[in-house]
């Protein structure tokens, strides 16, 4: 099993420096590279300051120029956001500008808030559907001369430009969760990306399963898979306390987010308070702490051996969590001097 990580600019409050988060942001990146990992992943996301992340393949083609050999992934692009043919052509270009490193996640979207602003009246079905019109049409694009007529666009035969670097174009993963979504991912030959949030270890053995039944019944070669799992490697019992605390926080907001019921000003969600986070039992620290990826190094190791021998390809390791840099720097070097080397 491979590593990867999968890391956003995020902002608690209105005096936190952007600029710093954007330093931030790389020196995590640049961590993950040196150590060896397979992959760094960056997502979209609009006027929202919990995730700030407009456009993943500008972020990709700066770090590619503070990284040397880490593959450079989209984590997601929200597909219902693009024309195909834009998306093609910028996907393209950024491969050509990182000399062939570029890896397209792509994900029909998740937040109503960001529909109601880029594609009003959209609702989640049809974000889908947009998904996977668009997906299929990427690599007819690269390799040229593709003619469209399509329930959400038509387009008479065009060619990407530039095309990309690498030869039949950045491999393609599908953000995928339920039955369909998996088998419309395997059966155009694309990877697979499962986040299973705060669901635990049966969700993560229902995800694999559901991959494999798309498998069982796909005759091309068997396309790789990846969990992303919130992580945090403590350096006691104590810290992962700590750990579980603070994700059990970002749930919450994360939660809020989603629901799409609380005022927003200049990009922040109007603050919960201890009460509301307290009330909401799902999200409690006791239950992150025993769903999500917590722990000591040992204790990390443990949980990720298990998910190796369900037999997923990639484990993305997570990092937004809204805890301090410190700790997200810290947790990281732990999982990378105490952790991986257990894989190698």
């Amino acid at each position: 099993m491979e590593f990867s990580l999968f890391a956003h600019m995020e902002r608690q409050s209105a005096e936190a420096s952007q600029e710093k988060l954007q330093e931030e942001f790389i020196v995590l990146c640049q961590m993950a590279d040196d150590a060896g990992m397979r992959a760094v992943w960056t997502g979209e996301h609009h006027g929202m300051d919990f995730t700030i992340a407009p456009n993943p393949l500008m972020s990709l083609v700066n770090l590619s120029h503070h990284t040397r050999n880490v593959r450079l992934g989209t984590g997601t692009v929200i597909a219902p956001f693009w024309h195909p043919i834009k998306l093609a052509g910028e996907a393209a270009s950024a491969d050509l500008m990182t000399g062939g490193r570029i890896e397209l996640g792509v994900a029909r979207g998740a937040y109503s808030y960001e529909y109601e602003r880029l594609v009003p009246g959209m609702d989640a079905w049809e974000a889908g559907q947009r998904m996977r019109e668009v997906t299929p049409l990427l690599p007819k694009l690269w390799e040229g001369d593709c003619a469209h007529e399509g329930d959400f666009f038509q387009f008479p035969a065009t060619t990407s430009a530039p095309k990309p670097a690498q030869v039949g174009g950045p491999p393609i993963w599908i953000a995928a969760r339920d039955p369909n979504s998996h088998e419309f991912g395997v059966h155009n030959g694309f990877n697979i990306q499962c986040t299973p949030l705060w669901q635990g270890m049966e969700e993560i053995e229902t995800l694999i399963g559901r991959f494999n039944d798309a498998c069982d019944t796909y005759d091309g070669p068997r396309p790789k898979i990846m969990l992303l799992h919130h992580t945090y490697v403590a350096s006691n019992s104590d810290d992962a306390r700590q750990a579980a605390q603070e994700l059990s926080r970002f749930y919450n907001y994360f939660g809020a987010w989603f629901q799409n019921k609380r005022p927003v000003t200049q990009g922040l969600i109007k603050e919960l308070s201890d009460a509301e986070i307290a009330a909401n039992k799902m999200m409690s620290p006791e239950n992150l702490a025993r769903d999500l990826t917590i722990g000591t190094a040992e204790q990390v190791t443990d949980r990720l051996k298990s998910i190796e021998d369900l037999g997923y390809d990639e484990f993305s390791f997570w990092i937004d969590s809204g805890m301090s840099f410190e700790r997200k720097k810290a947790s990281l070097a732990r999982f990378i001097d105490d952790v991986m080397p257990k894989f190698h």
